[in-house]
């Protein structure tokens, strides 16, 4: 076999190799490298774009969730007032009511009052006239002579 007989092919085995290999080295480094150095930086050069528009994206997101935010807790701040203003009123209302009601049941007490006294001073006046013929009639029973109403009722009322 020739390929085993390495006393005579050696050399132009080698002479072959280096023939090949000077081929392949110069069309890869020549040919295949550049391209692949232009298609490497290409997509470096799209990834670092990338990055910039994300990063860009990324600042505008937190600007709007920033503003986002801010308009939410000033919205709340407007609710809190809003209620606050909203219970001030409410209990504006109330006491006005509560001020109505009152005055009512003062006046509707103050009339109550007035009945409850005058019923009393009538009551009053009805025990004087009978305390004053109760004392008519016991002293006639007792003395025998009959005093006068008149006289009756002022002993009452001195005594009252």
């Amino acid at each position: 076999m020739p390929q085993f007989d390495f006393a005579h092919v050696f050399w132009p085995q080698v002479a072959w190799l280096a023939v090949f290999f000077a081929v392949l080295y110069f069309g890869v480094v020549r040919l295949t490298l550049p391209k692949l150095g232009k298609v490497m930086g290409e997509r470096e050069d799209k990834i670092s774009g990338d990055l910039s528009a994300a990063k860009v994206a990324k600042d505008a997101a937190d600007e709007v969730d920033a503003r986002y935010h801010a308009d939410m807790n000033a919205s709340r701040e407007d609710a809190r007032k809003a209620i606050a203003d909203a219970k001030a009123k409410a209990a504006k209302a109330s006491e006005k009511s509560l001020a109505k009601a009152t005055a009512s049941a003062e006046a509707e007490l103050a009339e109550a009052e007035a009945r409850i006294a005058a019923a009393v001073d009538a009551a009053q006046g009805a025990l004087r006239d009978a305390a004053a013929e109760s004392a008519q009639a016991i002293v006639a029973k007792l003395t025998g002579g009959e005093p006068t109403l008149d006289a009756a009722k002022a002993s009452v009322a001195a005594h009252f």
